[in-house]
């Protein structure tokens, strides 16, 4: 990029570092409640549901905004719509560390889903339409490279709150009031750090310029001129510019939708591709498996601190495969970077579920027994209960009184009982016991093996679809309809994704975490089916270039 000037390198730096800090807090977004359920959970009254709820609430939020961010981004202006999602994020923050219960909580993390939503449209957008096609793709890559960032951060921050929890809980002594204060410390404290980076991306907003395919659009051909000398040559931002009137000659008028666009034979395929890549791109369960990659962590053998420091160090390793993907991206092809990446996260879903359902098949239901424990409305479980000859076991309850059920959980190396009680807003609530059953907890040996089942899954994802999707997104919608496809496209993603996190609690207490796996794994199968059959190579071509050869393609 240097080699356009020094004008030029600085605002396309300062380009990139914007929309950087818009994939970091989207990456935050998705990773900082894995940490937090740890302790919020215990200093908050929430049923399994309402659990499952504040997990899929950004993935909500996410979904509501992000067909509006389109529109509006087409409205008023994909500058004026970053500036909107950093306000969205600085309030949702607010919101969640002020909150004392689960409407609060909810509204905070819609918040911060509705941020989510907008950035995943409009900075990835913005980039599309302000970088040259031969830095395109790395350019709009380091958005997916921040967003691993981001989830490290989250992991990091994770990892600091915990470990100054655990410290404070061991120096209680068993005082429960100190208990709850350092585990109410944790959670808040950590999404109160990630109010800096949020403030941070809103003050860049302010500086950033319009697209210019956006002004172009408008009409405002001068000021489309304006932009792209800022990051190109003025012979190559002239160039760029005659290639939009040739595309596109009445793209400023306002006669025809961008939703009548879609409709059009020659948008239609590209559209719908888009739309199945973005559909199993969280079809894959990446959102779930980065939300809960703790509590996957810790039924898989391992203690809270050490699930918390391995979910921080397979988020680093996204981060690290991510930077490999940047540079490959414009090298080895959009085409085949999601072929390898969907394959190895195939083979590595099986894996992992494999090594869950060898585990799963030795459980003994015990639901039966433990009504028969009930005394006086409440439930009293020692570890003695749970232990067995086959080694350390642990036991899982999906219990409930009154509406909403919880689910809890009691090893046999721990040393306090279990103990279930109706809580202070519902105390006449009769207890019910929906299911409950010992199972052995899986070797450290296991515990490991899952471990590297989820750092496969990670590997593959980094280098292919965490990259690829939000480029091969924004490449393959046309000029006309991409803000509003994009929009429609990333409903369906969100929509996925929210439903596969909000059922994943219940499916796991269920049937066990091998049934999620074995589910993920069919639907990234189809996903590398689509990449291998289906998707045109788009490396080195500008977006007028692109859709001229969906275009061509439909006329032959």
């Amino acid at each position: 990029m240097s080699r356009f000037g020094s004008s030029t390198a600085f605002y396309t730096y300062l380009l990139l570092s914007v929309a950087g800090l818009g994939g970091l807090l989207y990456g935050i977004d998705v990773g900082i409640i894995s940490g937090a359920l740890l302790y919020l959970g215990k200093t908050v009254d929430l049923t399994v549901s309402q659990t499952s709820i504040l997990v899929a609430a950004v993935l909500g939020g996410s979904m509501l905004s992000s067909l509006i961010a389109g529109v509006l981004a087409d409205w008023c202006g994909r500058k004026k719509m970053m500036v909107v999602s950093g306000l969205l994020f600085v309030l949702s923050v607010v919101l969640i560390v002020l909150s004392q219960g689960f409407w609060s909580l909810l509204a905070g993390r819609i918040l911060q889903g509705l941020s989510g939503g907008v950035i995943a449209v409009v900075v990835p957008l913005h980039l599309a339409e302000s970088l040259p096609a031969s830095t395109r793709g790395r350019g709009s890559a380091i958005f997916q490279f921040m967003l691993t960032v981001g989830i490290v951060a989250a992991a990091g921050i994770g990892v600091y709150y915990s470990r100054g929890a655990e410290q404070a809980i061991a120096a209680a002594n068993g005082n429960a009031t100190l208990i709850r204060a350092a585990q109410d410390h944790a959670w808040r404290g950590m999404f109160l750090s990630v109010i800096y980076p949020g403030s941070l991306f809103l003050l860049g907003t302010f500086f950033v310029s319009e697209s210019p395919r956006w002004l172009h659009r408008m009409g405002r051909k001068e000021n489309a001129l304006a932009v792209l000398q800022q990051i190109v040559s003025p012979e190559e931002a002239a160039r760029e510019l005659r290639e939009m009137d040739s595309v596109e000659p009445k793209s400023s008028s306002s006669s025809q939708s961008a939703a009548g666009s879609l409709l059009q034979r020659k948008h239609i395929v590209p559209f719908v591709l888009a739309c199945v890549i973005l559909g199993c791109n969280q079809g894959t369960g990446i959102n779930s498996i980065l939300g809960y990659l703790s509590i996957i962590l810790k039924q898989g053998g391992m203690s809270a601190l050490e699930a918390t420091r391995g979910d921080l160090v397979v988020k680093i390793l996204n981060c690290v495969m991510t930077v490999v993907a940047v540079a490959l991206v414009d090298r080895k092809g959009r085409k085949f970077l999601l072929m390898l990446g969907t394959g190895g996260i195939v083979l590595s879903l099986l894996f992992g579920g494999t090594l869950f359902r060898i585990s799963e098949a030795k459980k003994v239901e015990v639901a039966d027994q433990m009504r028969t424990m009930v005394q006086g409305n409440r439930l009293t479980v020692s570890p003695e209960f749970v232990r067995r000859d086959s080694g350390d076991t642990t036991l899982t309850v999906l219990y409930g009184y009154g509406d909403g059920d919880r689910i809890a959980t009691l090893s046999s190396a721990e040393k306090e009982p279990l103990i279930l009680a109706p809580e202070p807003t519902a105390p006449t609530a009769a207890l019910q016991i929906h299911r409950a059953f010992v199972a052995p907890l899986p070797s450290r040996q296991t515990a490991w093996l899952i471990a590297l089942s989820l750092a496969l899954f990670i590997a593959g994802y980094s280098v292919g679809p965490g990259v690829v999707v939000w480029l091969a997104l924004s490449e393959l919608m046309p000029t006309r309809i991409r803000s509003a496809g994009m929009g429609i496209a990333l409903l369906i993603n969100q929509g996925v994704s929210t439903l596969i996190a909000g059922v994943f609690l219940p499916v796991v207490s269920s049937h066990g975490y091998s049934a999620m796996f074995f589910f993920w794994a069919g639907c990234s199968l189809v996903y590398f089916l689509t990449a291998t059959f289906f998707l045109p190579e788009t490396k080195g071509r500008t977006l007028e270039e692109i859709e001229a050869m969906f275009a061509n393609a439909k006329k032959a």
